[in-house]
């Protein structure tokens, strides 16, 4: 049952509680099994009611993967006041804790994007451009974070799918079997930017 607080909620307040619960539910399954069913239920609300928010199971799942993307954006942002060596390892270190914390939902979200799905590709697309874009900034290049053609932009681009396939195999291991701490990736990690750059 609602309670009076719930049906004072505003279409824009609805819709962010339905892509909340999404997110939430995007811990265990990929997008792809979120249940329009189960999501509404847990919103107190129809299935119909769901569809006046979000027109199609697609504008919504586009809805939930997108705000997937800005959260990881979110919490890799390193505190603005650290030096930029810092503002690296900080956002790593987040990167790979979003990872570890998150990892079927990360994958599901990587996944979908390796598959095809347009509005996945976009999405994932455009947070991995954030990412570079960030990590040129404190290497001290932020004039090529726009130029996606340069060869030190791809580079980084590359770099970082490297690191995020090391923390997606690293995390999937139980902890007792893992070759090595977190912060010991993080610090291989940015030892392989640096060898890169200067091939």
């Amino acid at each position: 049952m609602l309670n009076s607080m719930e049906h004072r909620l505003t279409a824009e307040d609805r819709k962010k509680q339905l892509v909340k619960i999404g997110l939430m539910m995007l811990r265990d399954k990929p997008i792809h099994e979120l249940s329009i069913d189960a999501i509404a239920g847990q919103a107190g609300i129809s299935r119909g009611l769901l569809f006046h928010y979000f027109p199609s199971k697609r504008d919504y799942y586009v809805a939930v993967i997108s705000a997937a993307g800005r959260r990881l954006l979110r919490v890799t942002k390193p505190d603005e006041s650290l030096p930029d060596d810092d503002k690296l390892r900080e956002m790593l270190v987040q990167f790979v804790a979003f990872i570890e914390r998150r990892r079927p939902a990360y994958i599901s979200f990587v996944r979908g994007a390796a598959g095809g799905d347009d509005f996945a590709v976009k999405v994932y697309d455009e947070t991995r451009a954030g990412l570079t874009k960030r990590v040129l900034t404190y290497l001290g290049t932020p004039e090529v974070a726009d130029d996606t053609a340069s060869a030190e932009y791809l580079r980084i681009h590359a770099w970082l799918a490297y690191a995020e396939d090391l923390a997606i195999e690293w995390s999937g291991l139980p902890e007792d079997q893992r070759p090595y701490s977190g912060a010991f990736l993080v610090d291989h990690a940015i030892e392989a930017l640096h060898l890169l750059r200067k091939l």
